[in-house]
Order: structure tokens, then sequence, then C-alpha cells
């Protein structure tokens, strides 16, 4: 059940009415309509593996509260590695176990002798990495001592299974989403509205951007070969506002919906095409996996501390895990270790942490450089897209080289009959909407809120009607 779909058109005011009509009473009521909304709607995707996310659910559940329970360290820490090798087990299965299994037989077979390797045919269940990370948090941060476990069987499958966040992210903290779900919550008109505007602009980012720029990066993507330099770097261009839309849109339709239950989430994007180094980029950038690799690995392998060689180890580290946190492909490694040569000149020269502030732009010397800076940003961060966006290295090395090479500038006709000019229009009209909407809290909201959600509506009908294509990227990983 897609966000964009008629499918949870229906679903979502039947849930509403529910939650808000039948179940407003107690907090019990509450958590059974959500919790079972949540069953039905990770089953629309595959009934089969809701077993799999229940079971998850339980393991985490019973760790936690043995985890708390031991009277030794080592039992602890013998509890905790049972839950982990558990988790990482599942997910290495589904999502890594054929990628090493054809690597370790291409070693081999690079050494000359024969190697048939036993592949799986499995099905990746979707959002597995998103709700196994929720339960890891959880887990660790009962073994460090930082929360209780939680007794409530409902509540703590409510917090792992909750669909708004469920398939992809944000991947929520107990300490910040477990306190809501243990409370009865109240209606609230204003935030039930913002919820709706945030939902219409992720609708927006999604459907008009995001599906919009999909239908050219895959044309140029796909055909590589045969297009010019111009074509190529506006791909990657494409690329980058398609996976911008499309997943911070699905973060706002997120963030929206369970505003409409009284459940505020954690912020996934903060505008991070305007960030001025790539240190920036990463605070802004898909926010809550940043943070949880972050607190999760980086702090305890030693994070900042040390000299700068250790600091330089964590560093690639999280951003090689991250980048194969994305999927079982060598372009993801790669998208992460040319991330992390961005990052080390920052590092070294102790720079990491200078843009923290915020900042506007003036009709002055500093406000260029600031400018330069994030167009800089931007086109280092388009190039390393490539190699997330080609279907292998090879693929990423050709298109770069032909940029490179072809040197003709010229408007292409692509093969879906259109020429670049309208999505550029496009691009430019939503980075100045962007620009706008930074120091708003909501995009949609303030003077003429009503028109501009007229408008928004409009775009989404006049442009859906003729997108082919539906899915959220993120749903894959």
């Amino acid at each position: 059940m897609f966000f964009n779909s008629l499918h949870f058109a229906i679903f979502l005011p039947i849930v509403f009415i529910m939650y808000w009509f039948v179940g407003h009473k107690s907090k019990i009521n509450q958590n059974y309509i959500l919790i079972l909304a949540s069953y039905y709607f990770y089953s629309c995707w595959d009934w089969r593996f809701l077993f799999l996310l229940v079971f998850s659910t339980l393991l985490d559940y019973v760790s936690a509260m043995k985890i708390e329970q031991s009277k030794t360290q080592s039992e602890r820490k013998l509890w905790l590695w049972i839950c982990i090798s558990i988790n990482l087990g599942f997910l290495g299965i589904f999502k890594y176990y054929n990628f090493f299994a054809a690597s370790f037989a291409e070693l081999v077979q690079s050494f000359g002798m024969t190697a048939s390797p036993i592949l799986l045919k499995l099905i990746l269940p979707v959002g597995i990495s998103f709700y196994t990370f929720h339960g890891l948090s959880y887990i660790i941060d009962i073994y460090y001592g930082r929360i209780k476990s939680e007794k409530n069987f409902v509540d703590y499958s409510l917090f792992v299974s909750y669909f708004p966040l469920l398939v992809a992210g944000p991947i929520e903290r107990a300490t910040h989403l477990l306190p809501q779900i243990k409370v009865r919550r109240k209606f609230n008109f204003n935030k039930a509205k913002e919820g709706i505007y945030q939902i219409v602009w992720g609708l927006v980012k999604k459907v008009v951007i995001a599906d919009s720029c999909a239908i050219y990066a895959n044309e140029i993507f796909d055909n590589y070969q045969n297009a010019n330099s111009l074509s190529l770097v506006l791909g990657a261009i494409y690329f980058a506002f398609q996976i911008y839309g499309d997943f911070s849109g699905y973060s706002d339709i997120a963030l929206g919906t369970s505003k409409l239950f009284g459940i505020d989430l954690l912020k996934n994007f903060n505008y991070p095409y305007f960030s001025r180094d790539i240190a920036e980029f990463w605070r802004k950038w898909h926010i809550s996996l940043s943070s949880w690799f972050r607190d999760y690995l980086y702090i305890p392998l030693g994070g900042s501390k040390g000299n700068k060689l250790f600091q330089v180890r964590n560093t690639f580290i999280i951003f090689l895990v991250s980048g194969f946190w994305h999927g079982a492909n060598m372009t993801y490694v790669a998208w992460g270790f040319i991330n992390a040569v961005y990052f080390l000149p920052l590092l070294l020269l102790n720079r990491n942490r200078k843009n923290v502030d915020d900042f506007t732009l003036g009709i002055n010397f500093e406000s260029v450089r600031t400018l330069l800076n994030i167009l800089m940003t931007f086109s280092i961060t388009c190039f390393a897209w490539i190699f997330f966006r080609s279907k292998t290295i090879t693929d990423a090395i050709s298109y770069i080289r032909r940029m490179f090479e072809n040197l003709d500038f010229s408007s292409q006709y692509f093969k879906i009959e259109r020429y670049n000019h309208e999505l550029i229009t496009l691009l430019v009209v939503f980075i100045l909407v962007e620009w706008n909407n930074r120091s708003k809290i909501e995009p949609i909201s303030g003077k003429y809120s009503w028109l501009k959600l007229g408008l928004c509506i409009a775009a989404i009908l006049a442009l859906g009607v003729f997108s082919d294509y539906k899915e959220f990227i993120y749903f894959q990983f």
C-alpha cells in the first residue's frame, strides 16, 4: 500500500474515524486500533512477512526484559548479542546472502577454480532495515541503562510497527516515541491541520517533483551511451531531486499522517541541498539514519576521540556501513566511500562543525561565497549520486567518462517525447519555494495557506494522472 495510492486514500480516513470516534476514550483502545491498522498496512505488501515482523518484535521485547533482569554483566551482554545476532542474521539472509555468495564465487573463480554458489530465491521484506534498526536502538538503550524495558507488549509492538514509519522510517527512538504511545492522545485541530498540510506538501514532492524527475532520470541513466554531456549532467541533477523529492516526500507524508493521530515523529530532512559543506549535508539528510549510526556505531567505536588516524578510520567505517545499509551492491559502497573522501578534508582541518548556524543571503561578498559553497556541495553530491543510481560501478564510470568526453551541450529530445526545458522550469520554481520554506515550520501554512493548498492539490492531480512512476525509492532498502 503506497502513500500515493487510492488504497491509502481510503484506508487513512477509516483509521482516523475509528481512532477518534471509537478509540478516543482510552489509550488502550487507541493503541489497539493503530496496531491492527499497522499490521493490515504491512500485510498488504506480503502477509507472510507479517510473521517476521511479529517475531522480531517479540524477540526484542523478551530480550529487553532479560537484559534488565540479568544479575551479571556477562548475562546482560549475552542477551544483547543474542538479540543483535538474530536480528542482523535475518537482515543478512534476506538482504545480503546472495551478494556475499556470488562475490565469494567470483573470488574463487578468479583463482582458476570452479564455484557454483547456492543462491536463495527470497523476496526482500519491505521495511526490514527500518524496523530492525528500531528494535536494535531500543535493545542497546536498555543495555546501557538509558531507558527501562517496556512491559506492555501492545505498546512496544506499536512502537516497532507504527504504520506511518514502518516501511521507510524515520528510524524512531524509544525515548521519543514510546512516551507518546503510553498516554491517551487528545484531538488537536491545529496539529491535524498541520498534518494535512504536510501530507499534501509531501505528495507535491513525490508526485510533482520526484515522479517527474524519475521519467527523465530513468531515460538518461538507462540510455547514457546515447546521451550528450548536457543530458548526462542533467541526469545526475534530476536523480538528485528525484531521490530527495521521493524520500523527503515520504517522510513528510509519514510525519503529517502521524500528526493526525496526535503523535510527533522525528524530522528526517532539513533542506539538505542548501548545505554549505558535506558535513552540513549529512546533518540534514536522512537525519534519523545519520544520527542512528552516530549514536550506535560511531561513538561506540570511539567517535572523534583519539588521534586523527583513529578519527579517519571511524569516519570511513560509518560511511561505508551507511552505503552498504542501502543495499547489496558495490555501487552503494562506492557512494559511501566517495562521501567519506568528501568529508575527510573537513575532518583533518577541524572544519566539520563550521557550518551549524542558520544563514541568509544578501548583496555582499560573504553571500556570494556562501552561494558558491552551496553550489559546490550540491555538485559533488550529484556526482556521488551517479554511483548510487547506476546498476554497476562500471556503468557509473562509463557514465562519468562520457560526460567529460562527449562535450556536446545541446538540448536533446528524448524518446519519452520531451525536452529538458519544462522540467528545468519546474525545478527552479521548486527550489525557490524550498528556499522560502526554510524558515517556516510548515511549508504550506501562513498567509494564503488555503490558496497554496489548492494550488498544491491541483498540481498533484494534474501531474499525478500522467505519472507512471508510483513506487518510493527507499522501499527497496
